[in-house]
């Protein structure tokens, strides 16, 4: 595996598709925290409890708390990501890292060439672009919200 960006470096900018005719880009955010949550595949259970738990109103409210916008990326496709985001009733986007697939995953040094998806990779980006944390848990483990939430805590910045 790749390097993942650490702290303090420029988060690479990127747009991608969150449906199929609207697009999102990381600089759309500049001025606000973002966290990207990269992760192997919609559907799979350790996936759909991470995110399930990121959807959670007491985590939600903790982001907002710290006006952070939660990113979920993974390399499956936008109708895979309505489909999966409809049945799971997420309310923050999905983005597609189809095509090139995981160009976005090898950008920010956390795609699994070996098997087409990107690691379990948590991401806080400060208001400025700059990666202020980083964590690549193992692929079969949730990560949890606590190192999103320590991270957002030390930008300041919260109500």
């Amino acid at each position: 595996m790749a390097q993942p960006i650490g702290s303090g470096a420029a988060a690479p900018d990127f747009t991608l598709a969150t449906t199929p005719d609207q697009k999102v880009s990381l600089s759309d955010f500049r001025g606000q925290p973002v966290i990207l949550a990269f992760y192997p595949a919609d559907w799979s259970p350790v996936c759909g409890d991470q995110l399930a738990l990121y959807n959670e109103s007491e985590v939600r409210s903790e982001f907002e708390r710290h006006h952070a916008k939660l990113l979920g990326v993974s390399v499956d496709g936008v109708w895979c990501h309505l489909a999966f985001a409809r049945d799971r009733k997420l309310r923050f986007p999905l983005l597609a890292d189809f095509e090139p697939k995981g160009a976005v995953a090898r950008q920010y040094g956390v795609y699994r060439t070996h098997d087409g998806i990107s690691e379990r990779a948590l991401f806080v980006v400060d208001a400025e672009g700059k990666v202020a944390w980083s964590y690549v848990s193992p692929v079969g483990i949730n990560p949890g919200a606590d190192g999103i939430l320590e991270a957002l805590d030390k930008l300041g910045g919260s109500k």
